[in-house]
């Protein structure tokens, strides 16, 4: 069976930036966004490659941060904690933003790309052997 390649990718945002990414980056890691994101937005509920809307701009990123701060719908549109700007102010939301902003992808188009990915391939098509 050959190989699939990842989904449709999408070009990161290019929208000014007015946060500061260092102090960005103590927040991501202190409101523990690298637990669902990872470290480097690929891992888990990953961004990096699948930039979304919400994404586009400090501004929506900030509503989609403000969504649901205040409202427990019996239904939630996703699974991201609800953040109100008691919480993180919006200075501070623009910081972690400009971080993420600072995020590269780092996944081969190809997944044929990926060496180890092809020895372990290579290894599996082996005949078994009784």
């Amino acid at each position: 069976a050959n190989a699939q390649s990842p989904g449709p990718r999408s070009q990161p945002p290019t929208s000014p930036v007015t946060g500061n990414a260092a102090a960005g980056k103590k927040l991501y890691e202190g409101y523990s966004c690298y637990a669902c994101h990872g470290f480097n937005g690929e891992t888990g509920r990953a961004f990096v490659g699948n930039w979304s809307a919400n994404l586009a701009t400090e501004s929506s990123f900030i509503a989609f941060l403000r969504g649901r701060a205040n409202v427990a719908p019996v239904q939630p549109s996703t699974s991201m904690p609800n953040f109100s700007a008691n919480t993180l102010s919006d200075a501070q939301a623009k910081d972690i933003y400009a971080y993420i902003r600072t995020f590269k992808s780092h996944t081969p188009a190809n997944v044929e790309d990926i060496p180890v990915f092809n020895q372990i391939l290579s290894a599996a098509r082996q005949p078994v052997k009784p």
